[in-house]
Parts: structure tokens; sequence; C-alpha cells
């Protein structure tokens, strides 16, 4: 199958619809699928064989945080350009309500379109303002996709219509294999998120941590991730900051080493959140998950029986519970447990079957269509059957 998929965000700029993105056209071209991947990037980047640049990403606020997106008149050119050299049996459109490359691809394109919805807002005056412009390239969505429960309800919402839940996919041996780094374990805490981006929860975090190391002065927290480091500790008393380490960005290898390595993942996100796919990638590494108590949160963690949540954005809260794990070995081996049988579901094994069928049912409806179509003229015209 030729498959085009159509990535909304920066690919140079992390994030989890990127990975998404890349997991998923990995596990296809590894399934003996053709697959093109078209997405924002910097011209002069490295990108993988798989990816067509559709030009320079610009900084746009979108849904509480910064994406980086691409819309404008040399974008349209180039997706109909990668439309028209792909020749695709479907065209797979994430995130198609963005002013995006989802939104350009969704109006140019024929033919068979799955639309995948990452976003969960309750409360989206854009979306809902964009609607009358929205409607007329949702009308030609074949299939829907969303990623998690509260992503289809912010579809349902804002939109209309409905979609199949299939959640994001992730591939469990490559954390599950990874060896632990010694400089990394022992008495450790572990985040990682953008740090100047405060619904990734760091601030809450620091807030907890003096209460954490005023009962065990011995834990360290590691932080990977981009920002501003000095001001991530401006709130910590100076005596404390040195138990922060910040590693910065890191690579996949190195992230599924992290986790392997502390004692207990912390997301203290505090909204914005439609899955959750760091908490699917600490399981799958056997890291012991304590998560603020986010609907999206809670379902991936099988409401709390295979990772532990406590009430969103309550330092106090996230400082006692992440104490009581420190202290309690036989309850982070339990979480460890658990999370690695949970985590099974999110495998690309499975998630990956569910999307191919969701793609051979539209490209199956479309045959069918086409061979109608061809029914009727031939009755019409008086032709014979080919």
């Amino acid at each position: 199958m030729r498959i085009g998929i159509v990535c909304p965000y920066s690919w140079d700029v992390p994030g989890g619809v990127q990975f998404h993105i890349r997991d998923l056209a990995e596990h296809l071209i590894g399934l003996g699928h053709e697959v093109s991947v078209l997405a924002p990037a910097d011209d002069e980047t490295p990108l993988p064989p798989y990816v067509v640049s559709a030009g320079r990403a610009v900084p746009v606020p979108y849904n509480g945080s910064v994406a980086r997106l691409n819309f404008g008149f040399l974008s349209a050119a180039r997706v109909r350009r990668w439309l028209h050299d792909g020749t695709f049996d479907v065209i797979h459109i994430h995130e198609p309500a963005s002013p995006s490359l989802g939104l350009l691809a969704c109006w140019a394109a024929q033919g068979p379109i799955v639309a995948t919805f990452h976003t969960s807002n309750p409360r989206s005056r854009a979306m809902v303002a964009a609607y009358s412009i929205l409607q007329a390239a949702l009308e030609k969505i074949s299939a829907r996709i969303a990623v998690s429960e509260y992503a289809r309800r912010t579809l349902v919402e804002h939109l209309g219509g409905d979609a199949v839940v299939i959640p994001n996919g992730v591939d469990v041996d490559f954390f599950a294999r990874a060896k632990p780094k010694p400089e990394w374990q022992g008495d450790t805490l572990g985040f990682i998120g953008r740090i100047d981006e405060p619904r990734k929860g760091l601030p809450v975090l620091m807030k907890a941590l003096p209460k954490i190391l005023a009962e065990r002065p011995q834990t360290r927290l590691l932080v990977a991730g981009r920002g501003d480091e000095k001001e991530a500790v401006e709130s910590l008393p100076a005596e404390m900051r040195s138990r922060v380490e910040f590693l910065g960005m890191v690579s996949d290898e190195d992230k599924a080493r992290f986790l392997r390595s502390v004692d207990v993942y912390v997301a203290p996100n505090t909204g914005g959140e439609s899955f959750g796919i760091i908490l699917v990638e600490a399981m799958s590494a056997g890291a012991p998950v304590l998560a603020s108590d986010l609907d999206a949160f809670a379902q991936v963690l099988d409401q709390g029986a295979a990772g532990e949540l406590f009430a969103n954005e309550d330092a106090d809260a996230l400082a006692a519970a992440a104490v009581r794990l420190l202290d309690d070995p036989a309850r982070r081996a339990e979480l460890r447990e658990r999370g690695s049988s949970h985590v099974r579901r999110f495998d690309w094994s499975t998630v990956g079957a569910d999307i191919l069928s969701v793609y051979e049912t539209v490209t199956d409806g479309a045959a069918a269509v086409a061979a109608d179509e061809r029914t009727g003229l031939r009755a019409r015209f008086g032709l014979a059957r080919d």
C-alpha cells in the first residue's frame, strides 16, 4: 500500500505527535508498505529518507502551547506537488483542524483520507470559530481516529461527527531492553519535558521538591528537556539547587536509559494532554509512574492501577506521594510489574494493526465506489464489461 502521512508540526522540534508519526511510518515501512511523510522542516535539516520537507515552520500559540506550524501559498504548492507525485492509496492527516499542512492537504487531496485527532481541549474557542472554514475540508475525511476518549470528546463537541479511539503507539521492547545508566540510579526522580512550558508541570514539581528533600535529603531530580535551566530552579532555596541535574535534550536511546534508571518517573502536567505518551514510554521501561490526575493520564494508567496519581497542581500531594514511593521498594516493584503488563496494549504490534484496518476499510470502500461508478457509466453508454 502507498501511504502518505501529513505531520502538522515541525519535524525538527521534538513532540509527541511527531514521535507518533515517525514511529508509525517506520512500523509501516517495516511491514513492507511504501510511506512518505510530509512535514514542516528547515530545508537544511537532515531528514529521514521517507520525510519530505514542506518548508520552514513558524511558532504559533496553539492548545496552551507554542506549536511550530506551516501554512501559506508556498506550503500549499508543496502539498499539491507531494500529493501529485505520491499517487497514494490513502492519505493519513494528523490534526486536520490545526492551521497547518493537515488542513492544506485535506483541501487538496482526492481519494481516501484518514484523519487522526490528538488535541484535547474542552473549551477551544478557536476551533468553534473556525468550524465554517473547516467544514468543507472535514467532510472529505473518510475515517476519523482519536488518540484517546478525551480527544474524541473534543472532536465531537467542537466539530461534530465521531471517531474510533486508537491510542498512540510505542515500541515497548525498545524501552524494555534499554540498559540503566549507573549515574542516573539511586534515589532519583525523573522528569522529561519542555522546561519553560508551564503546562508540563515542572514548576509544580519544583514547589514540591523542598518537602521531598526534607524527608529524603539524598534524593536527586533529573530533568531532561530544553529550556532555561537557571529560571527553572529560581524558586528553590540555593542550598537545594545542586539536587537538580539538567541533562538537556537527550537522544531516544538515552531517554530509554533514563526511564530504565530512575526510581520514580514524575509527570506533573497541569492540562492540555489528550493522551500521555511519556507515561507509556516510562511504563515500557519499567519506571514506576507518579502522575497528576488528569483524565487522560488516569486512563493511560488504568485509573491508578498501573501508576500512582496525585491531585493536579497540588505540590503537597505530589511531595507526599513521591516520598511514599521512594520509601517503599515493594510498591515500586508492584507498579513496575503492573505497568509492564498494562503497556502491551499500546505496542505498535497492536496499534499499527488497528490503524492498518482503518486504511483497508477506506481503500476497500473507495474501490467499491469506483467500481459502482464504472458500472453506472457502462450502463449509461451501453458499454461492455472489461
